[in-house]
């Protein structure tokens, strides 16, 4: 039934291409995701994939370039207080929303309030250092934190920072999501779960001047061969991740061209240590279990089996590339040995029984299994549990897992790669991993400047961290996008996400 649901959706893409007329004439963009996302609320979201649907619909108050530099977005600037605890921010005349309603300070301080009190907001721990909000003037907002404050506006330059149109969010209430309103250059038309998410130009966009597409239809498709099968033969214009193995064939083909860039995060398994009765095992309880199951795992050959030497090996939540990576914590050689050494210190009967919940995409299921197989040899039996994405996401929240293969697109300040993974409340921990010792070096990291020193601390919660392994890490991606060569201005930003502006077909 799935093959025969695929094949009718490529001939209704391809029929849809068809319909769209000349090639010259073409403004209907179809991008192919990896996966569904999760609720259209940026206070709400917690997906890569629902990430590069918001860079179309919601703009932020600031963005990121090429090289990585903070660039004003719907703030024209910002200014910081000399003891650090408030920062000013101005925001660009003349923005409406969606529905027509104005950008102004009232709607912007809206925006922080509802982000910091909504139940199962996920951007709360991102910015619970501030305080309060003070409209200074129509077009100007005062934020008032608790300490300085870091990662302030790396943070705003992703969800946090994303404005949404206060009349809408308090007429819809928990369902925004379902229709969401924001200021960004497309406006929402629809969505159907697994098919389709479908945006439109909004006319009254603030840079409409850069925006050459009217039309964009966003189409999950899990299966990476089926993703490039659509592009190939014209159905889709983009897709993102584009799996490794891949590379080859879009090189080949004079009419598709790719695009590369290494990204911010990581991809590893995240091991449940206290969240709910499926902590309750030797692997949730035992730290020594964990460093023996990472121990089984050759993170070299992981890559060059599954992604042909693409990626970059890692431990850490940044890449070995980045300035904040410590090189006192080196990764550790695949050691199986020393893995079942630990497995008997901890008194452990082998083979130990591990459930490892992955994506339910041919290339995450591929990974397990390599895992699979290299645990094997360590006393592991590793059950692979293939689960829908955003479901996988929403059973991890609830504890309803053991271990779980998952990805973080990664910040641009390593705080937002750690922090909320690991503080006690943070929103994304999903481990429930809490030390007070820990928590209290992550808030010292967060209020310093100094790079040497918070490069300092970071060492010191990597050295508390790492030896507990409440996440494994094992490798950072690099986004391998695959187009049209007719697609013109599309940028490789290494968080990933998709831009619109400036894009056209030639």
């Amino acid at each position: 039934m799935r093959k025969l649901i695929t094949a009718l959706m490529m001939t209704a893409l391809m029929m849809t291409g068809a319909l769209i007329g000349s090639a010259s004439a073409q403004t209907h963009l179809r991008i192919g995701l990896a996966e569904d996302a999760d609720v259209l609320d940026p206070t709400m979201a917690r997906t890569f994939v629902g990430r590069i649907v918001f860079a179309s619909l919601c703009d932020k108050l600031f963005d990121i370039n090429e090289k990585l530099e903070v660039v004003p977005q719907l703030a024209t600037g910002y200014k910081t207080s000399d003891d650090g605890k408030s920062v000013t921010i101005a925001l660009r005349p003349g923005v409406l929303f969606h529905d027509g309603e104005k950008l102004d300070a009232e709607a912007a301080k809206f925006n922080f309030e509802r982000n910091l009190t909504t139940q199962g907001s996920f951007r709360r721990s991102e910015i619970s250092v501030v305080q309060s909000v003070d409209v200074v003037d129509p077009l100007t907002i005062r934020l008032n934190l608790a300490a300085p404050f870091a990662p302030l506006i790396a943070q705003l330059t992703d969800r946090a920072g994303m404005m949404v149109s206060p009349a809408a969010a308090k007429a819809a209430g928990s369902s925004f999501g379902l229709k969401p309103v924001c200021a960004g250059p497309f406006k929402f038309v629809e969505r159907v779960a697994q098919d389709r998410i479908v945006v439109e130009r909004f006319a009254d966009y603030w840079d409409k001047s850069r925006i050459f597409i009217d039309k964009v239809t966003y189409l999950p498709i899990p299966d990476s061969t089926v993703r490039l099968a659509n592009l190939q033969a014209g159905s889709l214009d983009l897709l993102e991740r584009l799996v490794p193995t891949d590379i080859d064939a879009v090189k080949k083909n004079a009419k598709l061209k790719l695009t590369s860039v290494a990204e911010l995060g990581y991809t590893g398994v995240t091991f449940n240590v206290a969240n709910g009765e499926k902590a309750n095992n030797p692997l949730g309880k035992d730290a020594r279990v964990r460093r023996a199951f990472g121990l089984s795992i050759d993170r070299d050959a992981l890559n060059q089996v599954v992604f042909s030497g693409e990626y970059v090996p890692g431990n850490q939540w940044v890449s070995p590339a980045s300035p904040y990576y410590q090189k006192s914590l080196p990764i550790q050689a695949r050691d199986v040995n020393k893995a079942k050494a630990l497995l008997k210190e901890a008194g452990v009967t082998t083979p130990l029984t591990v459930s490892l919940m992955v994506a339910n995409s041919p290339e995450q299921r591929q990974l397990g299994e390599v895992i699979q197989a290299m645990a094997k040899e360590a006393g592991f039996d590793v059950k692979l549990q293939a689960t829908e994405f955003a479901a996988s996401l929403d059973l991890a929240q609830k504890g309803d897992y053991q271990a779980y293969l998952v990805g973080w697109s990664g910040r641009t300040d390593p705080d937002g790669n750690f922090f909320s993974f690991y503080s006690c409340k943070g929103a994304l921990n999903d481990s429930k991993y809490c030390d007070p010792a820990v928590e209290a070096l992550m808030d010292q990291s967060r209020t310093t400047t100094d790079l040497a020193q918070r490069n300092k601390l970071f060492e010191q919660i990597a050295g508390k961290i790492i030896p507990e392994s409440p996440i494994l890490y094992l490798y950072h991606r690099k986004w391998l996008n695959a187009h049209s060569a007719r697609l013109t201005g599309l940028r490789g930003i290494s968080d990933g996400i998709i831009r619109l502006q400036d894009v056209k077909f030639n």
